[in-house]
């Protein structure tokens, strides 16, 4: 991942520098170098400015498009293997020069900063969208709560539309982004065809997902020390220590430095899942930790349940949804296969930062296929090996001391690079979406921004902590964050944008459109008749299709906040344990 959604993140993009002294001057004074555009330039625009219409937006987006289509890039990738050993991210696109020496920036030195920041290659984007999924360990737990046949049919089912829903993003992202007008995250796209509220709503639930993802590894990462060190450690010990290296891998400002991690962190996580498989077929399940596997929410628990000689059920697997007394615990095992494909929620922030966004999408096919062949053949191999006893995550469902001590400790090291990534964003979109935006803080690429970075690191980490560690139900939180929001943004949010946009897009007649020599948009007509006719042109039966696969993806996520709920609410009236106490989970 070199460098990614650096742009939309780090708050360090050289134009916003120079965005208040431009306002004023720009507005009364055209740059000389454009298009008179009415006294307002791109540049001059504010992030957010609701005079900017689809179709400015839209006409700077197709510029752009033929622009990168025309430039030849030193280094650029030229073949599939490039995927897997991706080439060094160097420069970015190349700049125009411009000759202007004025203090004010000119629209040549805008759009040659929004050039200069778009650096990564499809094999960074590759390893981004791999490093960024947390769903191998969780898998197994799904499989062994849906059964052999619901499993793998609603894992391919959701994998298909996990990368339909990317190409839309992908389709819908080449044509609203641009170098006068980038788009910086999944808010903008909210923002450019709803409107503010839709972007709020997205930023919510994107700062939401990453304070709990933290959270969780946080949790898994105490399990998985607390057991290496035979739970002689205080348990909620083993899980402050990783709040603890967060505050300090935190500090790091930019995601620049995490191009080479991402890459080895997939190695890694391949690792673990080998020597967790290995152990598996050969080794008991830990039985001391049956309390916390999938068979506790099947038959009463009755098949994690010793007998009078202490001797455990034998392993079990089912063809069909096992019986769980309800319907509750197969839904929330099937949020855990969701969790695999929670990647789409930066796939924006993702592209912002590569020179030819348009080659994401063979990055994003690549990885999602990856993705589902690795995930998979591990989900399945567990269960079929463990059954029931399969624990979330699964590596902590090993028996042999040694052999859960090799996967507990590559299982770590890929956590905390995801954790740092998860904090890292997620304090970013916080910040500049409340505290610059709201309450006019200084930005990141100043001295107080940096200050004030500091600062937020240590709140932020122990607040994910706290919340995590309230939960007594680890399958439950994830499920949580798999309903409530990697859900949507994976299945609802991109099919509703699609149908918008292209409901713009093909309302759009002859002699409409934008015009720069005047700064003006031109339309024939207005209101609901306008959006009917664009609805119903070329691809209308798209947009039904869409409409369709986004009311099921609301209906889902409305059983997987349901059941995640009840199985928390379960938890809380059997006075299970939380993290806060010294005796681990996984002890018995």
């Amino acid at each position: 991942m070199a460098q990614p959604a650096n742009l939309a993140l780090e708050g360090g993009d050289p134009r916003l520098q120079h965005e208040k002294i431009n306002e004023k001057v720009d507005a009364d004074t055209p740059s000389p170098a454009s298009p008179a555009r009415g006294g307002i330039p791109p540049h001059a625009r504010g992030l957010h400015d609701p005079d900017i219409t689809f179709e400015e937006y839209y006409y700077y987006a197709q510029l752009t498009r033929a622009e990168e289509d025309s430039q030849t890039v030193t280094g650029y990738e030229t073949n599939l293997l490039s995927l897997v050993f991706p080439p060094k991210s160097q420069g970015g696109v190349v700049k125009e020069k411009s000759a202007s020496s004025d203090p004010v920036i000119s629209d040549e030195e805008w759009t040659n900063a929004s050039r200069a920041l778009r650096t990564a290659t499809r094999g960074a984007a590759f390893y981004l969208i791999t490093t960024d999924i947390l769903g191998p360990f969780g898998l197994p737990y799904a499989f062994a709560t849906m059964g052999w046949g619901p499993g793998v049919a609603l894992y391919t089912v959701f994998a298909g539309l996990a990368g339909y829903s990317g190409y839309l993003l992908w389709d819908i992202f080449l044509g609203l982004d641009s170098y006068q007008f980038p788009v910086l995250s999944f808010g903008d796209l909210g923002y450019r065809l709803y409107g503010p509220y839709m972007r709020y709503l997205f930023n919510f639930l994107q700062g939401i997902q990453l304070l709990l993802n933290v959270g969780i590894i946080v949790i898994s990462n105490g399990e998985a020390l607390s057991q290496a060190t035979k739970f002689k450690l205080c348990f909620i010990v083993c899980c402050l220590i990783w709040a603890i290296v967060g505050f300090f891998m935190g500090q790091i400002r930019t995601l620049q430095k995490f191009g080479w991690l991402a890459n080895v962190a997939v190695w890694i996580n391949l690792i673990c899942m080998f020597i967790t498989m290995g152990a598996a077929a050969h080794t008991a399940p830990n039985f001391a930790g049956a309390g916390a596997s999938a068979g506790a929410t099947i038959a009463g628990g009755a098949l994690v349940t010793p007998n009078a000689q202490g001797v455990f059920p034998p392993v079990q697997t089912s063809g069909g949804i096992p019986d769980t007394g309800s319907f509750v615990a197969s839904v929330s095992g099937a949020m855990q296969a969701i969790f695999a494909y929670g990647g789409s929620m930066v796939f924006p922030e993702f592209m912002a930062e590569m020179r030819r966004p348009k080659d994401f999408l063979t990055a994003m096919w690549a990885a999602q296929a990856f993705i589902y062949f690795w995930y998979m053949f591990y989900g399945l191999f567990m269960y079929g090996f463990q059954g029931q006893y399969v624990i979330n995550p699964s590596y902590l469902g090993i028996g042999p001391y040694n052999l859960q001590t090799a996967g507990n400790v590559f299982a770590m090291m890929s956590a905390v690079i995801a954790a740092a990534l998860y904090g890292n964003i997620g304090i970013k979109v916080i910040y500049n979406n409340v505290f610059v935006e709201v309450f006019r803080a200084p930005g990141l690429n100043t001295t107080a921004g940096k200050w004030a970075w500091a600062c937020l690191i240590p709140l932020y980490w122990a607040i994910a902590f706290v919340l995590a560690a309230g939960i007594p139900n680890f399958a439950g939180l994830t499920s949580v964050v798999a309903a409530f929001c990697i859900l949507h943004f994976t299945y609802t949010f991109p099919p509703m944008l699609s149908v918008m946009f292209w409901m713009k897009r093909h309302a759009l007649q002859e002699g409409e459109g934008y015009d720069p020599t005047t700064g003006q948009t031109v339309r024939h007509d207005s209101g609901f008749k306008r959006m009917v006719r664009g609805f119903m042109a070329r691809r209308w039966w798209v947009n039904v299709a869409n409409i369709i696969y986004m009311l099921g993806a609301l209906a889902l996520g409305g059983l997987g906040a349901y059941s995640s709920i009840i199985v928390l609410m379960d938890a809380f009236k059997s006075n299970r344990t939380t993290s806060f106490v010294c005796k681990s989970p996984l002890d018995g």
